[in-house]
């Protein structure tokens, strides 16, 4: 279908040969080779990035070591008006995107890249062999293996705009596609532990054990870690003891839920405030229910992983209501009803004076 449509001089529509896997990282693969400039870009179909980030990019990379591998921009969800989902989402990737991958960045850790809107040196990814085809978050997984190789991952502060799924049944694909490939790469990675703890050093390792790992596991005990929380700070009584090291279970425990929480919390009102979205503050503070979900997408995402390891859930674009591409094809709609309206209308008349 691509190929049919008369695209200007500059693109060229590279068809993938038959075979497996059906995946975008076997895909990305196929391209690689046929990269002529320095550096690549990789874009979602769907997505809208500002018209300057290309040349940002390549400004940035310019001034940087060599050591820096790689460019992620900041991902923003503009279909945030559709639903309640749509704006827990939207605060999600501000808290992510615009709050805990700059951080990262900034202080040198492993960062697992987004996937789209992330720029390359074309020398370094050719070096690593490309993507990995058969892992479905082949993004974490090469922000995995740069950080392995000793390269680091820089912030871009351009935004790129996204269209997040308004329907749940979506949106869970997509999410048990992200876990299952966050487990991929944890095995894949696990292999030879001290290894690789050796090469990435220890604060970097507890960064990516936390990001990769933790964020399956933590998905998968979250649930049960609430209920047992509320039961035993808010239905029963808190026993107080006369000495303080009787009291120190009791204080600890508080101060671990009190601090999961605010990891929950803190990066998406943050970015909240950095985006002005102060209409979606409340959504930030609602992140601990909206992380209910993503745990029933980890133990699907766990099933998946057996039946289907390589089986890639697609995310259907193309339905925001309220994002700026979805009200220029609201009104393109509007305007091809007008015309079908005109042209029955013309119709009728010309049969009526027969």
């Amino acid at each position: 279908m691509l190929a049919r449509i008369p695209l200007p001089a500059r693109f060229e529509v590279i068809v993938v040969p038959p075979g497996g896997p059906r995946t975008k990282p076997r895909a990305l693969n196929v391209g690689l080779p046929l990269a002529r400039g320095d550096l690549l870009t990789v874009y979602d179909a769907e997505d809208d990035p500002d018209p300057g980030q290309l040349r940002l990019s390549a400004a940035l990379f310019a001034r940087l070591s060599v050591r820096t591998a790689c460019l992620q921009a900041r991902l923003v969800i503009d279909n945030a008006d559709d639903c309640w989902l749509t704006r827990a989402y939207a605060v999600e990737y501000a808290g992510l995107f615009d709050v805990l991958n700059p951080a990262l960045a900034r202080c040198r850790l492993p960062v697992p890249l987004g996937g789209t809107s992330m720029h390359l040196r074309v020398r370094v990814l050719r070096a690593l062999g490309g993507w990995n085809a058969h892992n479905v978050t082949e993004d974490a997984d090469l922000g995995m293996r740069l950080a392995l190789a000793g390269y680091t991952v820089g912030d871009l502060p351009s935004a790129t705009a996204e269209e997040a799924p308004n329907r749940f049944r979506p949106w869970l694909g997509q999410r048990i596609r992200w876990l299952k490939g966050l487990v991929q790469t944890s095995l894949a990675h696990g292999r030879s532990p001290f290894s690789n703890a050796r090469r990435l050093g220890p604060l970097e390792t507890l960064c990516a054990a936390a990001l990769v790992p933790g964020t399956v596991v933590s998905a998968l005990v979250y649930p049960a870690c609430l209920a047992a929380a509320i039961w035993a700070f808010l239905v029963r009584e808190i026993p107080a003891a006369p000495r303080f090291l009787d009291n120190l279970d009791t204080g600890l425990a508080i101060t671990l839920f009190g601090t999961g929480l605010g990891a929950l919390i803190l990066p998406a009102l943050l970015g909240c405030i950095r985006r002005g979205w102060g209409n979606l503050v409340p959504y930030a503070l609602g992140m601990p229910v909206y992380f209910l979900l993503v745990s029933v997408g980890a133990w699907l995402a766990l099933v998946e992983l057996v039946r289907a390891p390589e089986h890639w859930n697609k995310t259907q674009h193309g339905l925001a209501r309220t994002s700026r591409r979805g009200h220029l094809r609201h009104h393109a709609r509007a305007g091809a009803r007008k015309t079908r309206r005109v042209l029955i209308a013309i119709r009728r008349t010309r049969h009526a004076t027969r």
